[in-house]
């Protein structure tokens, strides 16, 4: 009879069988609870051998709301806005991962100016969040420059944002049947003004960051996740395609305007932080390429189909749908048994996925490059907890 499994979280870390050339003994660290003003509240308790690292257990819930079940007492345009508070730096694709699944259970049609609109703000806020990691990443490896030139762009596009969104973060803004408000009338031409500028700058992150011996050395070979562990663990966007898996639902399943415009899908060949940080740099460089062939031929039309007071009501039944975020792919199931409210809500985020992926990276590694490998995930923790 083989023996029962450990079923605590020391009793597992004390069965893992790590043997130590130099007889050290093992010790256990907790790094974390970070505040919220760094990737969020995540603690992973650490099994350590001096500075090796032999294992990594995430633990959560430090920051959970029960979105989900909030959800199940809310009408169907209720609930969408409960989306900008997981993946806050995506929560226009988050808007928009809700709002379709709703229409497609409720049967709402849209025009071509609303999906050009979504489109466009969407891989805009692309942008903007790439902008926030890039600028966080540098510091989280020890160079405080990049947060002030990340930041400094970043609000210009937070800028354009607010004249059509009316906020800055939580951004509460696609809907089912359209986007709330039609864009400010100089929306075009600040969304020109802001790619004049940055697209110079892209230029001056990469000899800044990319381009620095140091942050090099600290990325290339470091937390390299294979191509089947990232499947196996079921990752997605920038981490998976860095391992070398061309996967993006904007590619794969066109939504939106993703089938009318040319793009790039980014991939890596090792699997490492450097190709996780690479793909991103380039990602950047594809959503402006993306905007560049909307944004002067946004159509003319309604931006909203729907009443805003009309109530949505969807029949019973099960319906998904999914798209691609900054973080990968949020996928949204809803179950409903008539009326104005789901019966039941379930959000696939992409950042759930992706946390567990430091399990197969990091051991083996050192507590210096677990920080490079936490920061290449660009993780958002209120996204897993939810």
């Amino acid at each position: 009879m083989t023996a029962p499994a450990p079923t605590t979280l020391r009793a597992r870390l004390d069965a893992t069988p790590w043997a130590s050339p130099l007889g050290t003994q093992e010790y256990f660290v907790n790094m974390g609870p970070q505040h919220p003003s760094t990737h969020g509240v995540l603690r992973l308790v650490l099994k350590l051998d001096g500075e090796t690292v032999r294992e990594v257990v995430p633990v959560l819930g430090y920051i959970h709301r029960g979105i989900e079940k909030i959800c199940e007492h809310s009408n169907y345009r209720q609930l969408v806005h409960l989306t900008d508070r997981m993946d806050y730096l995506s929560a226009l694709a988050n808007n928009w991962a809700v709002t379709r699944v709703v229409e497609k259970a409720a049967g709402l049609e849209t025009n071509g100016r609303i999906e050009a609109i979504r489109t466009l703000v969407t891989e805009l806020q692309r942008i903007h969040s790439h902008q926030l990691w890039w600028g966080v990443f540098g510091m989280d490896l020890g160079a405080f420059t990049p947060f002030f030139y990340g930041f400094r762009d970043r609000e210009i596009l937070t800028d354009v944002f607010e004249r059509t969104i009316g906020g800055r973060l939580t951004l509460n803004y696609i809907q089912p049947g359209g986007v709330m408000h039609d864009i400010h009338p100089e929306f075009v031409r600040d969304v020109k003004a802001f790619m004049a500028v940055f697209r110079p700058r892209l230029d001056e992150y990469e000899a800044l960051l990319s381009e620095n011996v140091i942050v090099q050395e600290r990325l290339r070979g470091v937390g390299v996740l294979s191509a089947a562990d990232a499947v196996a663990l079921g990752a997605t966007g920038p981490v998976l395609r860095a391992s070398g898996v061309a996967h993006d639902l904007r590619k794969a399943e066109p939504y939106g305007l993703y089938g009318q415009v040319q793009f790039d899908v980014p991939i890596g060949s090792r699997g490492d932080c450097w190709d996780r940080y690479a793909v991103r740099m380039c990602e950047m460089r594809q959503s402006l390429r993306i905007v560049d062939q909307l944004i002067d031929h946004i159509p003319e039309g309604k931006h909203f189909l729907v009443k805003p007071a009309a109530k949505i009501k969807v029949q019973p039944g099960v319906w998904y749908s999914h798209l691609e975020t900054a973080r990968g792919v949020l996928g949204a199931m809803l179950v409903s048994t008539g009326g104005e409210a789901p019966y039941r809500v379930h959000l696939r985020t992409p950042n759930f996925n992706n946390l567990w992926t430091v399990t197969a990276m990091a051991p083996g590694g050192r507590v210096g490059d677990l920080v490079a490998i936490l920061s290449s995930l660009d993780l958002v923790v209120p996204d897993i907890d939810r």
